[in-house]
Parts: structure tokens; C-alpha cells; sequence
């Protein structure tokens, strides 16, 4: 299972747990933790699952829930 870290902008911790909620849920992730005061993402991803392709769509969820929000990749 691959893992990566992204550095993350996010205004305030709450942010950054919706943040979470919506990286979690996306199809493709296995499991993602965000880290409010170092501002990093930390992704796991599904084996089989094409990174470039997931992430795209975890920036896209995450600004549903948080449109200023960031995840530089």
C-alpha cells in the first residue's frame, strides 16, 4: 500500500478535520490523517489506485467542504 505526504493551506484546525472527513471518503484512499499545526496530509492509498487521478479528486472534495483550502501536490 503506497502512502504520501502532501503539505497542506488551511485556515483553522475544524477546517482541516473536514479536510480529513472528505480525503477519507474519496474513492481510491484507504485512509488520510491531516495534521492542523504541521499542515501536511498524509494519504494512503488503495492498491491498484492511480495517484495523480485520486488526488485530483481529494483537492475537489476537500474544496467542497473548505473552497480556500490547498493540497500542493
Amino acid at each position: 500500500m503506497m502512502k504520501k505526504t502532501y503539505k497542506i493551506e488551511v485556515d483553522c484546525a475544524n477546517c482541516a478535520n473536514l479536510m480529513e472527513e472528505a480525503a477519507k471518503n474519496t474513492p481510491g484512499v484507504a485512509d488520510a490523517t491531516v495534521n492542523f499545526m504541521a499542515l501536511k496530509m498524509k494519504v494512503e492509498f488503495e492498491d491498484g489506485a492511480e495517484v495523480s487521478e485520486v488526488m485530483e479528486n481529494v483537492l475537489a472534495n476537500c474544496k467542497k467542504v473548505e473552497d480556500d483550502c490547498e493540497i500542493f501536490f
